[in-house]
C-alpha cells in the first residue's frame, strides 16, 4: 500500500487546490510533501502519512480536494515525527535546542533532524498563513507560530520529566498532556478555512473555547489509556501510570477504570457543546462539528486498542477508502410491469365482482325432519346488474 502511494506521489506533477484531482493524489502530495523536508528519511519512530490522511479522510464531509484536509493531514505528519523525534531519538541536549529555535523562530544553529523538523514546521506555517492572507484577507501566521511554540515546550517538559523521572502529580500532567496531545495545533488553524470561520482571535492561547479544552483533555485521556503499557517500558509519564503510584495497593485495571470515568465525563460535556446551541459562545457550528470530526478519529484509534502504533490493523480499512474501487451490487432485473386494463376490461371485472360477491356467502335455514331439524342450504337471490 504505501508502496503505491510512494510511486504515485513521484509521478504527479504539481497539484493545485483548484479541484479535478482524485483523492489518490492528494495523498500522494502529502507523501511528496514529507518526502521533500525529509520527514519520512528521518530513520526513526513512525511513517504515518497515509494514517494521517485517512483519519481526516473518513472523518467527515469536507471535499477530497479542501484545503483543510491537507492542512490537517500535513500537520499531524510533522506532529507525529516531532513528537517522536522529543520522544525517542532526540538528547535532550538537541530538544532545547530545537525547541529554543521554535520559540525565537529562527533555525540557525540547528542541525540533523532538529534542522529538518524546523524547516517543515516553517514551510508548513508559512503555507497555511499565505493561504489565509489570500483567501480571508487576514493574516494568521503570528498566532500559528505561538500555537506551535506551545506544543513544543510541552514536549520538552516531557523529555525533562522523563530525563530526571521526574513524577508530576496528575493536574500538573494534564495540564501539559493535553497541549502536547497537539489536537488544538490541528484543529484550530484548519477552522480558519472554514466558512463560517473561526475567529481569529479564538487562535490565541488565552481566548481557547470550552470545547477545544474538552477535546485536548478527551483525546489525551484516549491515548493514555491504551498507551500506558508502551510507556511504562519508555519510561514515559502517563496519567494512568500516575495514578497506579499514587495508589500502590490498588490494581492498574483500577487505574484505567479512574481515568475512563474521568473520560466519559469529559466526552459527555464536549458532545453537549459540539450538539448543542451554546449562547455563551460564539464559535460557528462547522467549527465545532471539526472538533468533533477529530475525537472520531481518536476514537478510531485508541477505543479498543492503540491502532495508531500499528503498521497493519487498519490497511484494510485504507485501501477499501483510498485505493479499492467501491463495490457495486447489481439487482435483478424487476419483473415486467403488466399494461392498465382498457375500459372494457374494467366493467366486464365490476360484473365478475359483484357476481362473486353474491355467492360468497352461504344462507341457512332450518326445516322439520324426521329426527329434529336440519340445516338446508339456501341459495341466495341475486340480480344480474350490468353497470
Amino acid at each position: 500500500m504505501c508502496y503505491c502511494a510512494v510511486r504515485l506521489a513521484g509521478e504527479f506533477g504539481p497539484i493545485s487546490l483548484a479541484g479535478g484531482v482524485s483523492p489518490g493524489s492528494f495523498l500522494a502530495y502529502g507523501y511528496r510533501w514529507s518526502k521533500d523536508w525529509c520527514l519520512g528519511d528521518m530513520g526513526f519512530g513512525r511513517e504515518k502519512t497515509t494514517y494521517c490522511y485517512f483519519s481526516v479522510a473518513v472523518s467527515n464531509n469536507l471535499p477530497y480536494d479542501s484545503v483543510i484536509r491537507l492542512i490537517v493531514a500535513k500537520s499531524a505528519i510533522l506532529i507525529t515525527v516531532a513528537d517522536d523525534f522529543f520522544d525517542m531519538k532526540g538528547s535532550l541536549k538537541e530538544l532545547k535546542y530545537l525547541t529554543e529555535a521554535v520559540q525565537r523562530w529562527d533555525g540557525n544553529g540547528l542541525s540533523g533532524h532538529g534542522k529538518i523538523i524546523f524547516d517543515a514546521l516553517e514551510d508548513l506555517v508559512s503555507d497555511i498563513g499565505n493561504k489565509h492572507l489570500h483567501q480571508q484577507g487576514s493574516d494568521i501566521t503570528k498566532n500559528l507560530k505561538d500555537i506551535w511554540r506551545e506544543t513544543f515546550a510541552s514536549w520538552f517538559v516531557e523529555a525533562t520529566w522523563s530525563n530526571n523521572g521526574y513524577i508530576p502529580s496528575m493536574h500538573e500532567y494534564l495540564d501539559i498532556g493535553a497541549i502536547s496531545i497537539a489536537t488544538h495545533t490541528i484543529v484550530l488553524p484548519a477552522s480558519c478555512f472554514l466558512n463560517p470561520k473561526l475567529p481569529n482571535h479564538k487562535l490565541k492561547c488565552s481566548q481557547y473555547e470550552t470545547i477545544t479544552k474538552l477535546l485536548m483533555v478527551t483525546t489525551r485521556l484516549l491515548n493514555d489509556v491504551q498507551s500506558y503499557q508502551k510507556e511504562q517500558l519508555d519510561r514515559k509519564t502517563n496519567l494512568v501510570l500516575i495514578h497506579f503510584k499514587g495508589y500502590p495497593q490498588s490494581e492498574i485495571e483500577d487505574s484505567i477504570a479512574y481515568v475512563k470515568e474521568i473520560l466519559e465525563e469529559k466526552k459527555r460535556e464536549l458532545l453537549e457543546h459540539a450538539l448543542m446551541d451554546d449562547r455563551f459562545n460564539d464559535l460557528p457550528k462547522l467549527c465545532k462539528l471539526l472538533h468533533l470530526s477529530c475525537l472520531k478519529v481518536f476514537q478510531m484509534f485508541f477505543n479498543s486498542s492503540n491502532l495508531f502504533d500499528s503498521n497493519t490493523e487498519l490497511l484494510d480499512d485504507v485501501k477499501k477508502a483510498i485505493y479499492v474501487p467501491p463495490e457495486y451490487q447489481i439487482n435483478k432485473p424487476l419483473k415486467p410491469i403488466l399494461p392498465f386494463p382498457s375500459k372494457s376490461e374494467k366493467k366486464n371485472s365490476k360484473v365478475l365482482a359483484r357476481f362473486i360477491e353474491n355467492f360468497k356467502y352461504q344462507h341457512f335455514t332450518r326445516i322439520p325432519s324426521r329426527v329434529g331439524f336440519e340445516k338446508v342450504v339456501i341459495p341466495p337471490k341475486f340480480k344480474l346488474c350490468f353497470v
